[in-house]
C-alpha cells in the first residue's frame, strides 16, 4: 500500500477502507504529513496535518473528522451508508449519544437511506446539520427532535443540490443586480432602458437557439421571445408539471414529441453515420423525475433569503442536469435564470437579462459554458460509460418515444444525480451575469441611445414615420452609404445633398460605438 494512501484521513480513509468511490470530487482532502499546510487544488483544498491529528482507524473517528473538517459530501455519504454495517453505526451513536457528530451521522444515515437505526433516544444541545459558514443552507431550519439536529439541508432526499461558500460564491452573493440596473437608468434614462428591453428579449431568444444550434429558425426565435415575455415571473410554480408543459408548448410550438415530463431514457450527445452515437451525459431515470423536481422546488421554497444569483444558478443548472423534458431543456433552464431573478424582485419587468447572448458572445465564453456542464457530466460518464449500450431493437415508451438507448447503472449513478455539487455552476453564472449587465446590456443601451438620438436629429429636418427613418439608418449602417435599392424604396433620396446629409448624420450618430446593430 502506498504511503500516500496510508496517510489519507477523513473521507479518503473511509473511501479506501470501505471501497467507496464518489464521482464528484471531495471539496476538502486531508492527509498526514511532516508539516501543517493548506494547498488550493483545482477548486478544492488539500489539507496536510501533523501526526498528532491522525484519527484512530475506526469508522467513527474518521467520519467524525470528515464531518468536522471536510464538510458534508452527500453523494459519498449516501454510497458509504449502503455498504457499512448498520449496527456499527448504531453502536457508535449509542456510545456517544450526546455527541454532535454521531448525531449528525445518525440523522444523515436515516435521511439518505430512508431506513431507521435501532436507537430510541439521544441527548445534547441542538446542532445545525450544515455549517452555514461553508454551505448554502435553507433559510429556516427544521428541528428534528429524534436527533436534536437543526435540519438546514436545502432540498429533499430525492434531490438536494449543494453549494459551497467559496470566495467566488461569496462574491456572487454580494453582487447587486438591482444597483447595476439603477446605475444604467441613471446613465441612459428610463425610456432608453425600456427600449433596450425589447431588443434584449429578442437577443436572448436568438442566442438561446444558437446554443442549441438552431440560430437560423426565425419562427422559433420569435416564439421563444414571446414565451419569455408571457411567462417570465408569472407562473405560480414554473416547476409544476402542468406549467412545464405549457412553457414547453409555448417555446417549441406544435411538436410530435409528447409534452411534459419525459417517460423514456435520454442522453445528451450526437449520432452520425461515420461515428455512430457519442454519449456525453446520461440523464436520470424518468421514474425519478417528479421527486427530483420536487426537491428542486423545495430548494427554491426554502432558500428565499439566499441571494438570487445563487438561487437562479441552482434552478437553471439543476434543471438542465435533470433534463426532465424530451425537448427544450436547455431553453427552459436559461428561462429559469430570468424567472427566478424576476420573482425575487431583482430584475423588474420588462427586462430580460440576455444570459444566452453573453454565453455566445465569443468562442471562449461558449467553450466555458461547455466546460462548466462537463464539470458535472464528465466524472459521471467516466464512472459509468461502460454501462451505456444500444440494442438491436428499439423499445417504445409510455411517452411515445422509441429508443435503442440503454443504461444499466441507474441505481449506481443515483447519488450523483440526487446530490449534485453545483458550486462551479454558481461561480460560472456569476461571471455571465456580470458580463451581461456590464457589457451586453450596457452596449445595447448605448446603441439604443445613439439610434434614438440619430433618428431625432434626422427628423428635425426630414419628415417621415419612425419605421422609415429606422429603415434608412439601418441600411446606411449596413452598407456605409445610401444604395440604389434604398433610393428605389425612397425616391426622395435621389437628391444627392439630402442623401449626403443623411449619411453624415448616421456616421456622426454612431461614431463612438463599437457594437453593431
Amino acid at each position: 500500500m502506498a504511503a500516500q494512501e496510508q496517510n489519507e484521513i477523513g473521507y479518503g480513509w473511509l473511501a479506501r477502507r470501505y471501497d467507496v468511490e464518489a464521482t464528484q470530487p471531495f471539496p476538502v482532502t486531508s492527509r498526514i504529513g511532516r508539516t501543517r499546510h493548506t494547498h488550493e487544488v483545482d477548486g478544492g483544498r488539500q489539507e496536510t496535518y501533523l501526526e498528532a491529528m491522525r484519527p484512530a482507524d475506526t469508522l467513527s473517528a474518521h467520519l467524525t473528522f470528515a464531518l468536522k473538517h471536510e464538510e458534508v459530501h452527500l453523494e459519498f455519504l449516501a454510497r458509504l451508508f449502503e455498504v457499512i454495517p448498520e449496527q456499527l453505526l448504531a453502536d457508535w451513536v449509542l456510545s456517544e449519544s450526546t455527541g454532535q457528530y454521531a448525531r449528525r451521522a445518525g440523522f444523515l444515515y436515516e435521511w439518505l437511506t430512508g431506513r431507521q437505526l435501532d436507537i430510541d433516544e439521544v441527548g445534547g444541545n441542538y446542532r445545525d446539520l450544515l455549517d452555514a459558514r461553508y454551505h448554502l443552507v435553507r433559510s429556516s431550519p427544521k428541528r428534528n427532535r429524534r436527533w436534536r439536529i437543526n435540519d438546514n439541508l436545502p432540498g429533499t432526499p430525492d434531490y438536494c443540490p449543494m453549494v459551497r461558500k467559496t470566495p467566488l460564491v461569496d462574491e456572487a452573493s454580494g453582487y447587486d443586480v438591482g444597483a447595476r440596473l439603477d446605475a444604467m437608468e441613471g446613465e441612459f434614462g428610463a425610456d432608453i432602458l425600456r427600449r433596450s428591453a425589447v431588443w434584449l428579449t429578442i437577443k436572448e431568444s436568438r442566442a438561446s437557439f444558437v446554443i442549441e444550434h438552431e440560430g437560423d429558425r426565425r419562427d422559433r426565435i420569435q416564439r421563444f421571445a414571446e414565451a419569455m415575455e408571457a411567462y417570465c415571473g408569472r407562473l405560480s410554480d414554473p416547476l409544476d408539471q402542468h406549467a412545464l408543459s405549457d412553457l414547453q408548448r409555448a417555446i417549441l410550438g406544435v411538436s410530435t414529441i409528447e409534452p411534459g415530463l419525459r417517460q423514456s431514457p435520454v442522453f445528451v450527445g450526437s449520432r452520425s453515420l461515420q461515428h455512430g452515437a457519442v454519449v456525453h451525459y446520461v440523464c436520470p431515470h424518468w421514474d425519478w423525475l417528479p421527486g427530483m423536481l420536487g426537491g428542486l422546488r423545495q430548494f427554491l421554497l426554502t432558500t428565499e433569503n439566499v441571494p438570487s444569483i445563487l438561487r437562479a444558478a441552482v434552478a437553471s443548472f439543476g434543471f438542465v442536469f435533470l433534463h426532465p423534458l424530451a425537448d427544450g431543456n436547455g431553453r427552459v433552464s436559461r428561462f429559469l435564470v430570468n424567472d427566478v431573478l424576476r420573482r425575487d424582485g431583482v430584475v423588474p419587468e420588462p427586462f430580460i437579462l440576455p444570459v444566452s447572448a453573453a454565453i455566445t458572445s465569443s468562442a471562449i465564453r461558449r467553450a466555458e459554458y461547455d466546460r462548466v456542464l462537463e464539470r458535472y457530466s464528465r466524472p459521471l460518464m467516466e464512472a459509468y460509460r461502460d454501462s451505456v449500450t444500444f440494442s438491436r431493437e428499439r423499445s417504445r415508451y409510455d411517452d411515445g418515444i422509441e429508443s435503442d438507448f440503454e443504461f444499466s447503472a441507474y441505481d449506481l449513478a443515483g447519488p450523483t444525480w440526487r446530490y449534485p455539487d453545483l458550486t462551479p455552476q454558481v461561480e460560472y453564472l456569476m461571471g455571465i451575469l456580470r458580463h451581461t449587465l456590464e457589457h451586453e446590456m450596457h452596449e445595447q443601451a448605448t446603441l439604443q441611445r445613439a439610434w434614438y438620438q440619430t433618428r431625432s436629429a434626422i427628423k428635425d429636418w426630414l419628415e417621415g414615420p419612425d419605421d422609415h427613418i429606422d429603415r434608412i439608418i439601418r441600411a446606411i449602417r449596413q452598407n456605409g452609404r445610401i444604395s440604389g435599392k434604398l433610393i428605389r424604396e425612397f425616391p426622395v433620396l435621389q437628391d444627392a445633398d439630402l442623401a449626403s446629409r443623411l449619411e453624415q448624420e448616421v456616421v456622426t450618430g454612431f461614431r463612438d460605438l463599437d457594437v453593431h446593430f
